[in-house]
């Protein structure tokens, strides 16, 4: 078949060709997720919706999302990898295809949810990219893929507020399935094989899932930390076009999108902030990072009313916190369970995106009855359950 291929032993090294292809890919397919967020206002305009209506397409992606790293990332543990990637893809540029065509914000809403579903190939390519890597290459080589994730996530915002304020938000999700076919097409040359190591059924891989949760509380912790985090970062995300189209800024999609540039720039900071994480006291960097990220809200919930430089500040800030929390989350549950990294993953990052999908709706619901002075309040509640949970967790123990 086309897409068998020898596997490729554990540790015997990853090409600089692989681990690129890798790398873009993770930003290519985990932009296809947050290309709706810039175009809310459009979308809206179109469909003849209010913005708290519209926000329903954001969730979706993000729930959509959490369902297949829930669902689909584990089972990287029981079919050969490549084999794997190769099948789920092709519902990519289908699901953005569906969203292009779409006549009605419900059909719109399912193809989000889809999209959502097919794009967690970069949490197969982060764990693939460790398994091949030699020993002293591995850190480089994760943290590489989850800069060309991060910078993905950021930089789809750019792309689609300027496409879609020229174009039409349909052109955005079109050029989508376009670079996701020809994507497709250069994996199925390139990508390697990795052999599946759980040798047991679904249902038990599926059950132990429910044993590490229940058993760590450092996991739990650690995905309440991320749930709270990322509900921030997607509360101020969905939100900004709407807060930047109205009084005093008057700005289009374009300005919102290109807030996507700040993020950018410190999307890079895995690689470096990994090797950094790893000699601090983690308890301490959860703490001032939590603390970061309450500061960003209370700056954004004032100045940011009327603030270009504040609004900066904040995003800044909010990426800066979000990161850290993030990488000393997986530092903490990769550490504590390296016989199981792929489903200890699974479990953190699925609680990750629920955050982040209840981040949307909370921010959109908020925005629609108090503003930006609302989605202030969402951010800070965020951050202080995040701090207070961590708190509170450490002072039992």
């Amino acid at each position: 078949m086309l897409f068998n291929r020898q596997p490729t032993p554990s540790g015997s090294g990853l090409s600089k060709q692989t681990l690129w292809l890798m790398t873009i890919g993770a930003g290519l397919v985990v932009a296809n997720n947050y290309y709706n967020q810039p175009l809310l206002g459009l979308i809206a305009r179109d469909f003849k919706v209010s913005e708290s209506e519209v926000g329903i397409v954001a969730m979706l992606t993000q729930i959509g999302y959490a369902t297949g790293l829930f669902f689909i990332v584990p089972l990287a543990d029981m079919f050969y990898r490549r084999r794997l990637v190769l099948t789920i893809f092709p519902f990519i540029p289908l699901s953005l295809l569906l969203a292009t065509f779409s006549y009605s914000l419900t059909w719109l809403a399912a193809a989000s949810f889809l999209i959502g579903l097919s794009c967690v190939i970069p949490q197969l390519f982060v764990p693939m990219a460790a398994t091949l890597a030699t020993t002293d290459k591995k850190s480089y080589s994760i943290g590489l893929v989850m800069s060309g994730l991060l910078i993905g996530v950021l930089a789809s915002r750019i792309i689609s507020g300027v496409a879609g304020e020229y174009l039409g938000w349909r052109h955005v999700f079109f050029g989508g399935a376009v670079v996701m076919f020809a994507y497709w097409m250069l994996l199925i040359r390139q990508l390697p094989e990795v052999a599946p190591a759980f040798t047991g059924r679904y249902g038990a891989l599926m059950r132990s899932l429910v044993h590490y949760f229940r058993s760590d509380r450092e996991l739990r912790l650690a995905s309440w930390r991320g749930a709270c985090s990322f509900a921030t970062f997607a509360a101020f995300w969905t939100t900004l076009v709407f807060h930047l189209e109205g009084p005093p800024f008057h700005a289009g999609s374009g300005i919102a999108g290109a807030f996507g540039i700040l993020g950018v720039t410190g999307a890079v900071a895995p690689a470096v902030l990994g090797k950094r994480i790893d000699r601090l006291k983690k308890n301490r960097v959860i703490i001032i990072m939590s603390v970061v990220s309450l500061f960003s809200w209370l700056l954004l919930g004032g100045p940011g009313t009327t603030s270009y430089v504040a609004l900066i500040i904040g995003v800044l800030f909010i990426d800066m916190a979000l990161q850290a929390i993030h990488l000393t989350n997986q530092t903490i549950i990769f550490a504590r369970h390296p016989e199981a990294t792929n489903r200890v993953n699974t479990i953190y990052m699925t609680s990750y995106f629920i955050g982040g999908s209840l981040g949307t709706f909370t921010a959109a619901l908020a925005w629609q009855s108090m503003g930006w002075t609302g989605v202030a309040i969402v951010g800070t509640g965020c951050s202080l359950l995040m701090l207070f949970g961590h708190l509170l967790f450490r002072r039992k123990k």
